[in-house]
Formats: structure tokens, sequence, C-alpha cells
């Protein structure tokens, strides 16, 4: 080594640094079952949680857990002009918020766990100089002084030439600049990028292996890429080949917009000496947009924030179980076999993810979804669930909910406890507030024109008199068949026909059937003429507020 570069490498790095062979003791490999995945998610804090990331994030925490490794949450926060205050704090909370432990990283009360920290990309700082320095000793690696102005126009002279843009090859100008040349820059205060020495040749073809896109012939990265910034901090390119070599990282899960780096990922963990995790490229979600499809995106989508799905009160559950539908198209029918089954013992499948065209987003899907996981609730969970999405969104229903927990659960229980076909009428909490207006006298409203044209079905006076004569025998403990038996009795009472078939058979001897006297009584106790079934809904009324709405005709 040249006494003069060894100045270099102290003038780049004057503080002491730990030796990879110190990291290696420090960071050692893990006593696991060959089978066992050790998986990662390495969100940047640069603004809201991605739906697109909690699908990635969702297929990684399952392949580790289901094979019995370890899944890690790597916080890569390098690029500090980018990143949004709270963006990493609020991506591990998500992750809990649905479900989506992660053994090690940043855990939902801002604390890192785990042995293989830190788990900050800027708090590694030291580890990823230790690297740089071993890479410069070894004559792999190589400071540039090259300005952004001199970069802009080496761009613009390549594109004259009809060359390849990028700094390669004899366009790589601080490659072979002298040790003398590298000092004299450093002593007028110049702050170096460390590029990295490639070996490769752009006319040869490796050979790359992906889970999920396959085996494929690409180019050899030849370009000189930075590992270093200026600041000291790493790029993503080299700081996740060091931080999944010493976190032991066995299987990358990740985007295929990283697809085409992936020669150059692999060059760096050779360049270093070490073995490569093994990659799995995931198709992006997708998207109609008129006929075509397109990527779903942060900028047009607003599905793409994952706030979307909190504020519009879709449950965690709901959102996981359609995310798995999407990664593997035989969740459904496993799910159908498997109603009272948590999804967590879903086997998920690498071979059944998408390998090109990505999954199609569908909020319809999700909704329906939605709607079979809030109908296997009790009572007591809609309430709980209801309420806790209402205190940060809707205070008014809060507050409402809150004054009486008592009958609030009994209208949460309507067509639920015990039914045989539990309502499916509900799919996100957003929607509670409208669907029990009715129950509350505050909120209960006659529409006019509604009630004009049932009284064109039923004169007022008949109305009256089958209120009448219903209230006299109803009793809030019937149970459905008493309930309408006794609707039965009155409407036949009055010349309307038991059934609707009965009716059919000889319109002229009755008044109508007693489907319209039951149209009465729902239009009159909840201002609709569609709800839930109406014996439940009197039952959860009480005495009183039957009373007080029949006698208001």
């Amino acid at each position: 080594m040249d006494n003069n570069y060894d100045l270099v490498i102290k003038k780049l790095f004057p503080e002491p640094l730990a030796s990879p062979e110190d990291l290696e003791i420090k960071y050692p490999p893990r006593k696991l079952a060959p089978e066992a995945m050790v998986t990662r998610v390495a969100p940047s804090p640069t603004g809201f949680v991605h739906f697109g990331g909690l699908y990635a994030s969702l297929i990684s925490e399952r392949f580790a857990h289901q094979s019995g490794g370890i899944f890690i949450l790597r916080i890569e926060d390098t690029d500090k002009k980018r990143e949004v205050a709270g963006t990493a704090e609020l991506f591990a909370k998500s992750l809990n918020q649905y479900g989506i432990f992660n053994d090690e990283g940043l855990n939902k009360d801002n604390k890192e766990i785990g042995d293989y920290g830190p788990y900050k990309q800027s708090e590694r700082a030291q580890i990823y100089h230790s690297y740089v320095k071993d890479l410069l000793l070894k004559g792999r690696a190589y400071p540039c002084f090259a300005s952004t102005e001199e970069l802009e126009e080496l761009r613009n002279r390549q594109e004259v030439m009809g060359e390849r843009s990028g700094y390669y090859g004899h366009f790589a100008v601080w490659r072979n600049k002298s040790v003398d040349e590298v000092l004299e820059a450093l002593d007028k205060g110049l702050k170096p990028v460390i590029r990295l020495k490639s070996p490769g040749n752009f006319n040869n073809k490796v050979i790359v292996n992906d889970l999920l896109v396959g085996r494929r012939e690409m180019p050899e990265n030849d370009q000189d890429i930075v590992i270093m910034k200026a600041d000291g901090l790493p790029t993503y390119h080299f700081a996740h080949a060091v931080d999944d070599h010493l976190m032991r990282t066995s299987h990358v899960v990740r985007g295929n917009e990283w697809f085409p780096s992936l020669p150059l990922h692999l060059q760096l963990f050779a360049t270093l000496g070490w073995e490569a995790p093994v990659y799995a490229h995931l198709a992006p979600i997708q998207k109609m947009e008129g006929v075509n499809k397109r990527k779903l995106s942060k900028r047009k989508d607003e599905e793409a924030n994952l706030a979307y799905y909190k504020k519009a009160g879709y449950p965690e559950e709901a959102v996981i179980e359609y995310l798995l539908n999407l990664a593997n198209s035989n969740f459904e029918d496993w799910r159908r076999e498997n109603a009272e089954i948590h999804n967590s013992e879903f086997k998920l499948s690498l071979k059944k993810l998408a390998k090109s065209n990505g999954p199609l987003f569908d909020l319809i899907k999700l909704t329906d979804i939605s709607k079979d996981i809030i109908a296997r609730l009790s009572a007591e969970e809609v309430y709980i669930s209801s309420l806790k999405w209402a205190q940060e969104f809707d205070t008014s229903l809060a507050k409402r909910l809150q004054t009486d927990e008592s009958y609030a659960k009994k209208i949460f229980n309507i067509e639920r406890e015990g039914a045989v076909k539990p309502r499916k009428d509900i799919s996100r909490w957003s929607e509670i507030s409208a669907e029990i207006s009715y129950f509350y006298d505050d909120n209960f409203i006659l529409d006019a024109s509604l009630k004009k044209e049932l009284m064109n079905e039923i004169s007022p006076e008949t109305a009256k008199l089958l209120i009448q004569d219903f209230l006299s025998v109803y009793n809030t403990q019937d149970n459905q068949e008493e309930w309408f038996n006794k609707l039965k009795d009155t409407a036949a009472k009055h010349g309307y026909a038991a059934s609707n078939k009965e009716y059919q058979a000889d319109t002229s001897k009755y008044k109508g059937q007693v489907g319209t006297v039951a149209k009465l009584l729902r239009f009159l106790l909840t201002g609709r003429l569609q709800t839930p079934n109406l014996c439940a809904i009197m039952q959860a009324m009480g005495e009183e507020r039957i009373m007080k709405r029949l006698n208001n005709l």
C-alpha cells in the first residue's frame, strides 16, 4: 500500500473503525433451521405508508414466520433531504395495527428490538465506513470529486456521442487519478463521494435467478456507482448489501422496480466476498384506468395511501385478507372452507405469487371481504371497533355510542349472534352512523313523499286501526314466529291476506297482503322501506320508542 494512499484513507476516515472481521464476530450467522427464512422490509421514511408496502411486508412476514424464521423491519433513512418526520414510526405502528409483527427492528413503541441493530441506516454510518475503507484498501473503490456540473457535462457529451450514460470506463475520470491529485483535492476541503471500481464489462452477460421473475440473462454492471455520498452516508445499493449480509437476510422480497439493479447488487456481494441472499421481485399491484392497467400510484390514487383504509373504516383484518387474496388466488377457497380459522393459518405459497402481471386492485372485492369479516363479529366486537374508529373520525357517533352502550349493542346484535345468516349490510365503520341513525329520536325523520305514497296503499284511517290492534297484542318479548303470527292476525282482521301467494290467488277478496302492513310498520318505526329484521328492530327499540313512533301517524 502506497503510504500516500494510506494518508488518503486516514483523511477520509480519521475515526477508529471496527474491522470487517470484528463485525463478522459481532453479527454472527443465526442459529436457525436450514429451511428458516430471514426476511426484511426496508421502507424509506419519505411520506405515507403505501398499500404496496403493506403487501410486501405481509408476504415477507408470512414467509419468515411460517418457515420458523425471522422478520426484520429496517429503516432506510439515508436520504435526509426527502425524509418526512414520523414516517418510520408510522410504518412500525401500521405493521402492528394490521397484525404484522416484526421480530427485530423498530417496534410500535418506537424502540428497537433485536441483536443485529442498529436498524436505522442513519445510525449505522460507522459500519458502512468500515467496509468502504476496506474496499479502498483493496483497490476496489476510489474517491471521486466530480462536481454536479462536470457530471451534467459528461451526460451531455455521452448523448452527443451516442454513448450509454453513466460513470464507467474511460468516462470514469477519477478512477485512475493519482494519489497526489486526490490529496490535493482533499487539502482544498473538497468532499468526495466514494465509487465502486466496477470489475464488470457491459458486453458480458450475467445469469440471474429470481424466485418470481425466473432465470434471466442480463448485461454485467460496469458502472462505477456511488457507494458512499459526500455526507458520509451510503447509497441504497451499498447499504442494503451490507445490512442484508450482517443481519443474515436469506430472502429479499421487494418490488420488481429493483429487478434491473440485480446484476449490480450481485456484483456488490461478490466484490465484498459475501454470498448474496435469494431475491424475489414482486409484480406491483395494478389498477384499471379505462381499458388499461397501470401501477397503483401514490400520486394519482387515494387508495395507495394506507391512511385511506383507516379513515374509511375498513377492519384491519379485512385489508389483510384482501392482500392475501391478491397474493395467492387460492386464499378465497381456503377461507370458504375454513370460515372460523384465523388467516395466519393460511400457508402462503411462493409459487402462486404473480410472476409478471401484478394483481389487480378491486375495491368492490375488498368491500365484500370486509362485509364477511364484520358479519363474523359479535355485537360486542362491532361496538368496540366502531367506537374506536368513531373516537378518531366521528366524534358525534362516538358520543352517541357511549351515551347508551347497552342500546347500541342491542342495535348491533340485530341479525348477528345466533342468526342463521348474519347480516352483511355493513362493510366499514364509516357506514355505521347512517346505518343506525333511525334508532335515535334526534336523527329520526319521516319522508313526507314516502308517507304520502304509503297512504295511497293504506288509508290513514285503516292504518290507525291496524296499528291500534297490533299494539294491543304485541309484546317486546315476542319471538319472530309469535311476532309474525300477531301481524298476520291483525292484517287478516282488516281484510289483508296472510301471504302474497294467498293474495295473488284471488286479489278481489283482499285489500292487500300482510307485507303491506309490515311495510307500514317499518316505515313508521324507521323512516325506511328496507331494513334488517323488523321484529329484531322492535325488540331493540323497546316499548316506549315503539309506542311513541307508531302513535304519531
